[in-house]
């Protein structure tokens, strides 16, 4: 074989959506704590994303995570997230894939029923717990970073759309919520084209005119998201399809999305206490949502999620680059 690396992965999904689960080749990247090996990525080795989440290796939905060594003294892994769109703070699907490929490659100390694994991410500590039985990841709940509703009926003008309201809220990554039905359309895959492109000129107006920034860390800012809510959706029963940039669909539920999306509904007081949320996907998987405890962020209102839902082993590969290879960082067709 000629290759320039070997970058070893574990595969798996999360309720559908993948998460590549790097496990080798790429080394310590410099940084003290994992916001700062996200910026360094972000400038140094962003090729490597390409390389990973591109075709002809990945595909236009592709996600992933790059496990580095931990940078607390009590963690078990750091954990960059990567995907078509850049690099993620957080992404709560990817950290199910990741917690469930530990413990199933024996990567962390596994104890029966419960395993917790705890993970430096950039934008906090994560703490997974791992329902295990016979060496099975059979579920996986996530303490998440602490979410909050940045703000409520927020009115935007998107060509082709008029004018359109929407709540912004933060579980890991800001979120547009926005109502499917007042758009005219429904929730239906067969108009998926209809509502991705909806997305994105929800996304473009919103950084246009209200970029979000999160209120304790300026790197983390911008609108990537939009969570369309089935009309039909109960307060503690939702169903969504997420937009994402640049143009995809979550399969998964979404983690940090229905982080945000808890702490909207109880900013809204649709729910209360550790009521639990279920949020259903466009795919009609499922994760469920509870506040675990409740605080502040920059001055607002914050809760602190618990996000529960499964993840499954798809295989195993080392993925080369070839020095004559003309795509060394892949590309987007």
């Amino acid at each position: 074989m000629h290759s320039s690396m070997i970058i070893s992965a574990i595969d798996t999904h999360t309720e559908g959506m993948p998460t590549r689960v790097i496990t080798g080749g790429i080394g310590t990247i410099p940084g003290d704590t994992m916001a700062q090996r996200r910026t360094y990525f972000l400038e140094n080795l962003d090729g490597l994303r390409k390389l990973l989440v591109n075709e002809p290796r990945g595909h236009a939905s592709m996600s992933g995570a790059i496990l580095q060594p931990a940078t607390t003294p009590d963690g078990h892994y750091g954990v960059l997230f990567i995907e078509v769109s850049g690099l993620l703070p957080m992404c709560g699907h990817g950290t199910i894939g990741v917690a469930t490929a530990l413990v199933e490659a024996g990567m962390v100390p596994v104890t029966e029923p419960i395993t917790e694994i705890r993970l430096d991410t950039p934008a906090g500590r994560v703490v997974a717990t791992v329902n295990v039985s016979a060496g099975h990841a059979d579920s996986v709940t996530l303490r998440n970073v602490p979410a909050y509703c940045d703000s409520l009926d927020n009115d935007v003008e998107v060509p082709g759309l008029g004018t359109v309201r929407y709540d912004m809220a933060y579980g890991g990554n800001f979120y547009a919520i926005v109502d499917l039905g007042k758009l005219g359309l429904p929730f239906d895959r067969g108009h998926q084209d209809r509502i991705l492109d909806a997305g994105l000129r929800i996304m473009e107006s919103i950084n246009e005119s209200r970029r979000p920034v999160h209120l304790e860390d300026q790197r983390i800012s911008g609108c990537k998201h939009v969570l369309f809510l089935d009309p039909a959706s109960e307060p503690a029963h939702t169903r969504n399809a997420m937009a994402i940039h640049p143009g995809w669909f979550d399969r998964s539920p979404c983690g940090t999305g229905t982080s945000a999306l808890l702490a909207r509904q109880h900013a809204r007081g649709l729910i209360s206490g550790d009521q639990v949320l279920r949020n259903d996907s466009f795919i009609g998987t499922t994760f469920y949502a509870r506040a675990l405890d409740t605080g502040t962020v920059g001055g607002h209102p914050a809760i602190v999620p618990a996000i529960a839902g499964r993840a499954w082993l798809t295989g195993t590969a080392n993925y080369l680059l070839d020095p004559s290879d003309p795509f060394p960082e892949g590309f987007v067709f």
